[in-house]
């Protein structure tokens, strides 16, 4: 929807970080456990810098926070810390398990929710809930040394939050101006007895000049009992007021004697504050300096009762910073009100009103100040010594220098960015800030990103491994949902975009294509551990894998490259040239997917009427891997509907196309109706014929095989009582789990063996929308599969939409359908809790209990888009009559 409030004018002016969008929720959640941040002989990621070393650890490349906010350079940061009495420590990071200790993995153990947020974060709301009594850090470990088929040990099952023993901690932010930042801390208790609590807001540094000697140390300084000045050559003077309260200084520097055990290089150290108040350590500066600073309050609440602490961040000197601080709250929160009332519509249902503002807010909350430069970290800084590593991870990737702020999934679980991930979380940033959505879609591209060769950075682990290449359907996802809204289609974007990713297009064929056969691998492609075998790591003996989603995900992105072309053609005729290209490209993997090996072996299965990964042995033998996962569903994205009108608009491509075709009849035979427009003057572009999308239909939507009550499982529940066994050097067998993986491969902190997952339920949902655009209302299915109800593809799409959407709403316990059960009930019973929305990695694919990562507003975001879709329908429908 077109909005024209006062944040959407912010939004228009904030490009670059320069205007209102400078500050913002851009700390992570966590920064130990970090590739960035490890320098270990042996890549020991998790355990070089662990939680109980980052309270005394100076990071390298990053810092982090509970609810922290700092600016688009992460030089200054502004974070709250909280003390209860009892903990060993000051709460000020989320604690979690590391990869080792969890048994399903890296697991948050922190209860913390995004509340809302503007896409200029000139409001923003976050709650953490922190007990009464002692934070359980020892039991969580111990309690999960467990095997994979038990479930998680989560901090509600501790007796951590018995007879309700907690302080609700809000953390706002509100903006007076660009650089006048606003944070208010209120606590309640809400305990039926009263309780200490110590809140600690704090300002630091960033340590940007102990490996860089063009910049000296900054400071900050008492200048009155209610006023600290920050001094520093990369951003100037910031004034920090408070009211009342301790002022607590040291440095932000490593205590060495701690964690290595020798001296350290300066007097009062990271920890210096955390020791002080824990411990009466004489470990803060008495003349009130250093580069970290906190305010210290403390007070006893009684039950029910809540405290308001006022902090005000400017480069103003200001002579009475809170006279108008709770009216600027005011202000800002009517503003973001009002933004998100222009976004949702007005008839919307208040419940789902509520999951898209979380879902939306949660996503601009997993924003985070990204910094990595590979040649630097391999090698060392100018001056530096070269660290020492047996095998360095990303030798390869010199180039990539990341120093900007990006959509993370999750910043606690994956506080790093994936380069897929980001292309879904895209799609849903186009309906708040398209502006960032380019933005970011843009940066993967650059030089200082993008591989040489033309390849797309995954992730930190491992920037060499292969992502679906999804990156293409975003920027046209993209454009098209930012030319609805402001009526002009972002021609230099698009333009922009496609030039670079005709380079990927290029590595793509020439790596992952290397037979040049139109035919592709990739790996496991971001499905983990979908196949029957690591995908990755294939058994001896097995020379290459032909893979339906590998080669699938192509024809899609030589769809969206065909499209794109089109669309830029209509300004400049050039373009009409590389539409061919696209176009024959298109034709050739259609062609391919059924003509493999020397006997012509198809990805499609006619017998099972369902496409499946192809292997090839070495004595020259091939066979299907008959698993019937979304690596079969995949061929449906390849679809693309277009007008006539376009073809009559372009000439050249409708002269070059029609050549194709009269001279290769064979290739256009295998797509489905581009020579034959519908009523309405729409051709349709796809991979899959009527007769193949019919009978995948039939397993799509039976419930006995992908259809669940949330949504489409990642892997047909066939496979529980028929698994799949491959005899083949070995023993490889794959079963339907519909929640946590029993499999350590890829870390087994996820699972594509029957678990929902959003984005690709996402994808299916679209693209039976494009479908419908074709054949219209009448061409009808069974919906389920043997339940004798029809419906058009149009009306599957609102169904699926309608039960991923359950996920989100209230069961009959009264709890959201995605929340486990805990012994206290509390997300059934506590009006605390019960309101309070997570956005989970994947969702069981029987149950629809949320698992993995518990805050990926990033693809899960996803669910807000469908709200907004159905809403819209709903709309039009309503219109028409």
């Amino acid at each position: 929807m077109v909005q024209n409030g006062i944040e959407a004018q912010r939004l228009a002016v904030s490009k670059n970080y320069k205007n209102w969008k400078k500050w913002g929720p851009y700390l992570a959640e966590r920064q130990w456990g970090t590739v960035r941040e490890d320098y270990s002989t042996h890549g020991q990621a998790w355990d070089f810098v662990d939680h109980e070393k980052a309270r005394s650890n100076a990071y390298r490349w990053g810092e982090e926070g509970i609810a922290g906010f700092c600016d688009a350079r992460e030089i200054l940061c502004l974070a709250p810390a909280f003390w209860n009495g009892k903990d060993p420590i000051l709460k000020e990071r989320l604690f979690g398990l590391t990869n080792n200790q969890g048994n399903h993995g890296e697991d948050v153990k922190d209860l913390y929710f995004h509340q809302v947020s503007s896409p200029t974060h000139s409001y923003c709301k976050y709650l953490y809930k922190y007990p009464h009594r002692a934070f359980p850090y020892e039991m969580l470990v111990e309690k999960n040394q467990r095997s994979r088929e038990e479930p998680e040990y989560e901090l509600l099952d501790t007796n951590a939050f018995k007879n309700n023993a907690y302080f609700d901690c809000y953390i706002e932010y509100a903006k007076a101006d660009v650089d006048d930042i606003l944070m208010r801390v209120t606590i309640v208790n809400r305990g039926s007895k009263s309780s200490m609590i110590h809140v600690l807001p704090h300002l630091w540094f960033r340590n940007f000049w102990k490996h860089n000697k063009r910049f000296s140390r900054p400071s900050m300084s008492a200048i009155a009992d209610d006023c600290v000045l920050s001094r520093s050559t990369r951003n100037g003077r910031y004034y920090l007021y408070h009211q009342k309260g301790q002022q607590l200084f040291c440095e932000n520097e490593t205590n060495n004697e701690r964690i290595y055990n020798v001296a350290n290089e300066v007097d009062y150290v990271k920890d210096g504050i955390n020791d002080f108040v824990i411990d009466h350590k004489p470990s803060i500066n008495p003349d009130k300096k250093g580069s970290k600073f906190a305010v210290w309050h403390k007070f006893r609440l009684k039950a029910g009762q809540e405290k308001t602490i006022k902090v005000r961040l400017s480069k103003k000197k200001l002579p009475t910073p809170f006279t108008d601080f709770d009216e600027i709250f005011d202000n800002r929160i009517k503003e973001c009100e009002a933004f998100y009332n222009e976004t949702l519509y007005e008839s919307m249902p208040e419940a789902h009103r509520t999951i898209a503002k979380r879902a939306f807010s949660g996503l601009l909350w997993t924003k985070q100040f990204y910094y990595y430069d590979v040649f630097k970290w391999l090698f060392g800084g100018p001056g530096e010594p070269s660290p020492y590593r047996y095998s360095p991870r990303n030798h390869s990737w010199q180039h990539l220098t990341n120093r900007h702020v990006i959509s993370m999934p999750d910043k606690w679980e994956y506080p790093w960015y994936a380069a897929w991930d980001l292309a879904f979380h895209t799609a849903s940033f186009a309906e708040i800030d398209p502006y960032f959505a380019k933005e970011q879609l843009l940066l993967v591209l650059r030089e200082n990103y993008m591989h040489p060769n033309g390849q797309i950075p995954a992730y930190e682990w491992n920037f060499s491994d292969v992502n679906p290449p999804v990156h293409s359907w975003a920027v046209w996802t993209v454009y098209q949902k930012d030319k609805k809204c402001s009526g002009v289609g972002d021609n230099a974007f698009l333009e922009k975009a496609f030039q670079k990713l005709l380079i990927n297009f290029t590595w793509w064929v020439n790596q992952k294509d290397k037979h040049g056969t139109d035919l592709f691998e990739g790996g496991f492609l971001g499905l983990d551990n979908i196949g029957v075998f690591d995908r990755n790591h294939m058994p001896p003996g097995i020379t290459r894998m032909q893979q339906a989603d590998a080669t699938s995900w192509m024809a899609m992105f030589t769809l969206n490259m065909l499209r794109m072309s089109l669309e830029l053609a209509k300004t400049n005729g050039a373009y009409e040239e590389a539409a061919a290209k696209f176009f024959r490209h298109f034709l050739n993997i259609a062609w391919a997917m059924h003509h493999i090996g020397k006997k012509d072996i198809s990805l499609w299965d006619d017998e099972d009427n369902f496409y499946y990964d192809v292997v090839e042995m070495s004595s020259g033998m091939t066979d299907r891997l008959k698993v019937r996962s979304l690596v079969g569903i995949i061929p449906m994205f390849a679809v693309e509907i277009i007008h006539k009108d376009l073809f009559e608009q372009l000439k050249e491509f409708k002269i070059r196309a029609a050549e194709i075709v009269r001279t290769r009849p064979d290739l256009a035979s295998l797509i489905s109706r581009i020579e034959e427009a519908n009523p309405h003057g729409k051709y349709l572009f796809s991979i899959m014929r009527g007769f193949r999308l019919e009978h995948l239909l039939k397993r799509l939507l039976d419930e006995n095989e992908f259809l669940s009550d949330f949504g489409i499982r990642s892997l047909s529940k066939h496979h529980k009582e028929h698994p799949f066994v491959f005899e083949y050097h070995g023993h490889h067998r794959i079963q339907y789990e519909p929640g946590e993986s029993s499999s350590s491969m890829f870390g087994g902190n996820s699972n594509w063996r029957g678990p929902i997952w959003m984005p690709l339920n996402y994808m299916i949902i679209q693209s039976l929308r494009k479908y419908y655009r074709y054949y219209g209302p009448t061409y009808v299915y069974e919906f389920p599969t043997g339940s004798g109800i029809k419906m058009n593809l149009k009306e599957i799409a609102h169904e699926l939409s309608k039960r991923l959407i359950t996920l989100f709403e209230r069961n009959d316990k009264g709890k959201f359908q995605y929340h486990s059960d805990d012994p206290n009930n509390l997300f059934t019973k506590d009006e605390h809790f019960r309101n309070q929305h997570l956005f989970y990695e994947f969702f069981d694919g029987d149950t629809g209990k949320g698992l993995g990562a518990s805050h990926q507003t990033g693809w899960t975001a996803l669910i807000a888009n469908l709200i907004m879709e159905i809403q819209e329908e709903n709309e039009e429908e309503a219109e028409k009559k």
